[in-house]
Formats: C-alpha cells, structure tokens, sequence
C-alpha cells in the first residue's frame, strides 16, 4: 500500500512540475521569443493536451489500484454530492467566460495600464472569489462521494499544490493588472467566497 501511495504521489508531482513550468511567465517569455506570436493561439491547446497527457498514468495507476475504501457514502446523498461537483463544474467553466483577458498569452505578457494587458474588468463568479478555479476543485473533492487511502493521498497532495499555484496565479495578475489587482484584494477572498458580490 506504502509503495502505491508513494507512486501515485510521484506520478502528481511530475504533472505539477511540468504543469507549473508551462504556466510560468518564464516559460511563456521563452516560447513567445522562439515562436514569434503565432504561438499565442497555439499555447492553450497544447498546454491542456500537455496536462492530460502528464496526468494520464496517475489516472491509469489510480484506476488499477485504488486502495483500501475508507468510505462510500449512501444513496441519495450521494446523488446529492454528486449535483454539487456537477455545479462546481460549473463555475469552473463559468471563469473562463467570465474573465477571458486574465488567459490570453499577450496580456499576461504585457505591463499594468497597458492596451494588451487589458483591464481586470471584475465580473460574473470574480465578484464573489478571486480563485474560483481553487474554490471549485476543493469542492469537488469534498463532496466526493467515496474515499479510498490512495485517492485520500492525492487529494492531500493536490490541496497542497492548489495552495502554492493559487499564491503564483496571484502573483501573475498583480504583474499584469497592478494596483487595479491589489485594490481587488482588499475587497474579495482569495478562494473562500463573500456572501456579498463586489461592488
């Protein structure tokens, strides 16, 4: 059990190093140099084929070895967990559309009050949470409806790599929006919603 934990864990930190090195501006900086701007629509794409295929033998490793079943919870509140990572979804899906400038290549590129940085333009799910793609995942995760020792461990593993991308990502969009970013913080919770929507 020890040895298949410990390749699951091993498995999950080569997906975040590689997933991390892709997502830095560093990295992006190198790439834009190499490939000129046509590399800006194609970064997207192969930085999510890249994420599949990284994460791919952890799925693979977890599905032929789950581990001990801690627990499995009844029916109907499973049904009931499962609705809620299905909104959880939701509001993954919904960050994307509700903030596409925080994504584009060029923006997070580009030097505050610049036209290619954009504006922060706070609106939809960004006005409740300014990570919401942290505050979901943990939501799907607690309501999994069952648990295993190797799933437990993954997610322990995975909590706190969401921690440490969710410090860099904020680090990112004080560099491309700057003081209209920090004046955000004072007003908005990192990954623990307010119940009142910024103004």
């Amino acid at each position: 059990m020890v040895l298949s934990v410990i390749i699951l864990v091993l498995c999950l930190a080569e997906f975040a190093a590689i997933h991390s090195l892709m997502a830095s501006l560093r990295f992006k900086r190198l790439a834009m140099r190499i490939f000129g701007q046509r590399v800006e629509k194609l970064y997207m794409p192969i930085f999510s084929f890249v994420a599949v295929l990284t994460i791919s033998p952890l799925a693979y490793l977890f599905y032929k070895n789950p581990g001990e079943i801690i627990y499995i919870v009844p029916s109907p509140w499973r049904w009931v967990m499962v609705v809620g990572q299905l909104i959880a979804g939701i509001i993954t899906l919904r960050a994307f559309t509700d903030a596409p400038q925080r994504f584009k290549m060029r923006a997070q590129l580009s030097a505050p009050n610049t036209p290619e940085a954009g504006s922060l333009n706070i609106r939809g799910i960004y006005r409740w949470v300014r990570d919401p793609f942290t505050f979901s995942t943990l939501i799907i995760m607690v309501l999994t409806p069952f648990m295993t020792t190797n799933l437990l461990a993954i997610y322990i593993v995975t909590v706190v790599y969401l921690y440490l991308g969710s410090l860099h990502w904020e680090t990112r969009l004080v560099a491309q929006f700057g003081d209209e970013y920090r004046e955000y913080q004072k007003h908005v919770h990192r990954i623990i919603p307010k119940l009142r929507g910024y103004q």
